[in-house]
């Protein structure tokens, strides 16, 4: 009951800024923390920075000092600023939702493909 979508991918040189943004909607009550994942070829779909309600943050290791999360709660919308993007950054970047009402859900957004160029 909970629907994600995220834009703001695209093409960048190594080096260079994106903002990624998820905007959620339908039973947001829901939700009590949000975040971001990313997927590379060939590779399994890892945490990138998760936002909890209380303001809590958490970073993979790989990006801590370059990208940050914030949000807009006026919006339900959850955000990724990304800087000095490298082309290891390069993935399919999922917006994630994670609700404890009731029981553990995960809700998920289609993706937005990020290509980082050299």
């Amino acid at each position: 009951q909970v629907q994600l979508v995220e834009s703001g991918g695209g093409l960048v040189q190594a080096g260079g800024s994106l903002r990624l943004s998820c905007a959620a909607s339908g039973s947001t009550y829901r939700i009590n923390a949000m975040g971001w994942y990313r997927q590379a070829p060939g590779k399994q779909r890892d945490l990138v920075a998760t936002l909890s309600n209380s303001g809590t943050t958490n970073y993979a290791d790989s990006v801590k000092g370059r990208f940050t999360i914030s949000r807009d709660n006026a919006k339900n919308t959850v955000y990724l600023q990304m800087n000095s993007l490298k082309p290891e950054d390069t993935a399919d970047y999922y917006c994630n939702a994670h609700s404890i009402l009731y029981w553990p859900t995960d809700y998920w957004g289609r993706g937005t493909q990020v290509t980082v160029s050299s």
